[in-house]
């Protein structure tokens, strides 16, 4: 097998539509783009984020971000914090407690402990 014997697999390559070339040809007079308007005339370019009317996405959003409510807020715990002591007496979870801050929030937060080591 040579590069000058490879040829495309039948069926894979079709021939080039030709557009405005009589009306036996199925698309010709309009060429398919329709009667009138912006879309039919030559030189159209859709703006980019142009919804059709509907205000677009990036004028709904707020300018300077948003403050997401069903965010997960992380607290960074380092592994010898974890590490049990000889003379600890208490259980893990009760030595991993919310910070003041957070408890004059008015809303809950909650908090999922991620383990970073040194």
């Amino acid at each position: 097998m040579k590069l000058n014997n490879l040829t495309p697999a039948k069926g894979s390559v079709k021939s080039e539509k030709r557009v405005g070339r009589g009306p036996g040809s199925g698309s010709g007079k309009t060429a398919g783009r329709g009667s009138n308007g912006a879309k039919s005339r030559s030189g159209y370019a859709r703006k980019i984020g142009f919804e059709g009317g509907q205000m677009p996405i990036q004028r709904r959003l707020p300018k300077f971000g948003f403050k997401n409510h069903n965010r997960v807020e992380y607290k960074a715990v380092n592994l010898s914090a974890l590490r049990p002591s000889a003379n600890a007496t208490t259980s893990l979870p009760s030595t991993l407690t919310y910070s003041s801050a957070q408890a004059t929030q008015p809303r809950a937060t909650w908090s999922r402990f991620s383990a970073t080591g040194n």
